[in-house]
């Protein structure tokens, strides 16, 4: 594979949108994120079968992975509310999510019975059964780490998430009062999926974070806002948390592309770059089994290890292609970048990667079904 240096040069790079060339830097959203893997039966458009439960909200936070269209509502350069995205989802609408169709959180969501798909916390139509049902407050390039959001385009920090999420309290408490508000969040199930960007961020240039910390160290650091993250969900009620690892982060199109040596011909998965996601998913494990007794639930939810799998046998998922995204080349399109000028391949569900950073809605839902376990530890009373 090489030596790397870690000084990868995240590059602006042009856009064909309309008549015009866009110039955009370029912001790492994520893979981040979700969950475990077995075969199924389902198909990604049935109806997923309800659990023998008492009828839970999901409330979501972090990045990409999990943003219905909270971008959608900010001043940011980090969208996806135009086609190709969206092409799968019903009616092939783009809401503003990642990719060609639904998230592992609107199967989720359909799986547990709450509704189809979670919607974006800032989408203000929604009306107070939505909100009571489940909302995402996640947002498009975010991360933990405070200097990440700023750094790819002005998105939601987590820690205005969880703002949001005390304004959301507000809300029904004025709407349905304080006492059914508290049994709302109380009976509630929390997942987190964020990180990714934090590491890709560091390990970009230029990189203040780098200059502060050596890669251990700046592990430490995460692990030190992870903690305080679910502190404060904790504070303001949340009692059932999941939260998902990284992915091998090796394993992204533009990643391979930007730091392979040779990015066309021979492209494959960077070690150097997943060794440092198995590191800090397996320190995030230890710190979570130190929180674990503040909780009812807390639980760490395995997305690495799914991934790889898609990556090292794409024929048992029915990949045709796991390196390069389904949209434009590849190589490097995400975000305005993979645009309504774009080529799209035929078939979404063949490809691992919807554009050069994001899973197919197929990947999402292989994902999904690897995750069922620990979804129905969170959902089953």
């Amino acid at each position: 594979m090489g030596s790397h240096n870690f000084n990868r040069s995240w590059v602006a790079l042009p856009a064909l949108m309309g008549s015009s060339i866009l110039h955009v830097a370029v912001f790492i959203f994520t893979i981040s994120n979700m969950v475990g893997a077995s075969s199924s039966s389902l198909k990604q458009s049935d109806h997923l079968p309800l659990l023998n439960r008492s009828l839970s909200p999901l409330f979501v936070f972090g990045d990409s992975t999990v943003d219905p269209g909270n971008n959608n509502f900010i001043l940011t350069i980090a969208k996806c509310n135009f086609p190709p995205y969206g092409r799968d989802f019903p009616n092939h609408v783009p809401t503003g999510r990642f990719s060609n169709g639904r998230l592992v959180t609107d199967f989720i969501a359909s799986y547990i019975g709450v509704k189809e798909n979670i919607p974006p916390y800032l989408d203000q139509s929604l009306s107070l059964e939505e909100l009571t049902t489940g909302v995402s407050f996640a947002s498009g390039g975010s991360g933990y780490d405070p200097l990440t959001s700023p750094s790819i385009g002005g998105v939601i920090t987590i820690e205005r998430q969880l703002q949001y999420f005390r304004e959301f309290k507000a809300r029904l408490e004025e709407g349905m009062g304080k006492e059914r508000m508290q049994r709302v969040v109380s009976n509630a199930v929390f997942l987190v999926s964020s990180g990714t960007n934090d590491l890709n961020a560091y390990f970009g240039t230029p990189s203040l974070r780098r200059q502060q910390y050596t890669l251990p160290a700046y592990r430490h650091f995460l692990l030190h806002l992870v903690q305080n993250f679910l502190q404060g969900l904790l504070e303001e009620g949340a009692q059932r948390i999941g939260v998902v690892g990284l992915p091998p982060i090796g394993c992204l199109p533009t990643v391979i592309t930007w730091d392979s040596q040779s990015p066309i011909y021979e492209r494959k998965c960077l070690d150097a770059y997943s060794a440092a996601a198995r590191e800090y998913n397996q320190m995030l494990q230890d710190r979570l089994r130190t929180m674990q007794p503040r909780f009812r639930k807390l639980a760490y939810i395995e997305i690495y290890k799914p991934l790889e799998d898609m990556v090292q046998n794409p024929t048992k998922f029915g990949f045709d292609e796991v390196n390069k995204g389904c949209c434009g080349s590849g190589l490097f399109e995400y975000s305005v970048l993979c645009n309504p000028k774009s080529i799209v391949c035929s078939d979404a569900s063949k490809y691992l990667f919807w554009d050069a950073v994001h899973p197919t809605q197929a990947a999402y839902y292989y994902i999904f079904n690897t995750a069922r376990p620990t979804i129905d530890y969170f959902f089953k009373t």
